[in-house]
């Protein structure tokens, strides 16, 4: 079972959800996360942190580079979730509430049974 934030925009389209745990395709290809997402703002943030380890692998060393990039994939993975949400409100959704639930469509239900 997994908890999902549930985002609403209006009564007549379903709701967003999104699970509230670490994320394997955010950690292993980031760049492409953010894509499939539409977080054009995290997408530019990574590009511009991926130039600068590229930039800074001279000073730092290349091994040291690499696996400051393990941890920011790493913790980018963990806040997948945190970054989808974020990116839900600038678009103009309103959180809901939160549901347990097996399965992404199973939380939907859920969301849509708790409107007011």
């Amino acid at each position: 079972m997994t908890i999902y934030a549930v985002f609403d925009r209006d009564m007549q389209s379903a709701p967003a959800v999104v699970a509230d745990r670490f994320s394997w395709f955010a950690a292993l290809l980031p760049p492409l996360f953010a894509i499939v997402h539409g977080l054009w703002l995290e997408l530019l943030g990574f590009i511009l942190v991926a130039m600068l380890l590229g930039a800074a692998s001279n000073l730092i060393g290349d091994g040291t580079a690499f696996w400051i990039y393990v941890v920011f994939a790493v913790w980018i993975g963990f806040e997948a979730a945190t970054l989808r949400r974020a990116a839900l409100r600038r678009r103009g959704w309103r959180y809901r509430t939160e549901v347990v639930a097996g399965a992404p469509d199973l939380a939907e239900l859920e969301g849509i049974k708790s409107r007011p």
